[in-house]
């Protein structure tokens, strides 16, 4: 049986210690559109990240979306998360998987590097490139080449886009060939601050990102989507 993987729009959440807004945030993310969702919060405490992982897994099982940790096993077997994304600096990715099981979905960073792809296939269920675009929460990141993404599907791999996608590029991303975009601030705006979206707003931004990654492949044709 053949695992549920990110498609479409990956919501990704930002650091911010407001449970209440980050739930429903998440919630109107869903709402516009996205598939799957992952909890990642490098500013909270432990208990705090506990607390917020518990409460947007239960949104996410309750509303048909993935839910994916970031970074640690420990926190994704305590949340019964449908599976864990690693960086660079997060273990191996055999030894990730050997504590996290079989099951689960495991989703490896692979930066600009195809090589790092090569080496997690057969261990990854998914790899991730970028920053594609220049990223507002990564200004400094390694830049990706969206040829990647084309490399990878050839070598049958499932390949997620991140950095600097909004809904005015992300049909380049679907065209170049990713299976799905993982978008923070296109679709939750600015989380510390009064640039931060409502629900209205985030279900708003996460629907044109879902159009617009859509209308990828029709790009093709030389119709941009409007």
């Amino acid at each position: 049986m053949s695992k549920r993987l990110p498609t479409g729009l990956y919501a990704l959440t930002p650091d911010t210690v407001d449970d209440d807004w980050l739930a429903m945030a998440v919630s109107a993310a869903i709402r516009g559109g996205a598939a799957a969702v992952q909890y990642r919060n490098k500013a909270a405490d432990a208990a705090q990240r506990l607390r917020q992982a518990q409460r947007l897994a239960r949104i996410c099982r309750e509303a048909g979306a993935l839910f994916i940790v970031n970074d640690t096993v420990e926190l994704a077997t305590a949340v019964n998360a449908d599976g864990l994304h690693i960086g660079r600096d997060d273990g191996d990715p055999a030894a990730v998987r050997a504590a996290l099981g079989a099951q689960p979905v495991l989703g490896v960073s692979c930066y600009d590097s195809f090589e790092r792809a090569l080496a997690a296939r057969g261990i990854a269920d998914y790899v991730a490139f970028g920053s594609v675009f220049v990223s507002a929460v990564k200004p400094g990141a390694v830049r990706a080449p969206l040829a990647l993404f084309a490399k990878a599907r050839e070598a049958g791999m499932h390949a997620v886009a991140i950095g600097g996608i909004d809904a005015g590029n992300a049909y380049e991303v679907a065209q170049a060939g990713a299976a799905a975009v993982a978008v923070i601030t296109a679709v939750f705006g600015e989380a510390g601050g009064v640039g931060r979206a409502d629900a209205t707003r985030v279900e708003a931004n996460a629907r044109g990102v879902v159009e617009a990654f859509e209308a990828g492949p029709r790009a093709a044709t030389g119709v941009k989507p409007q």
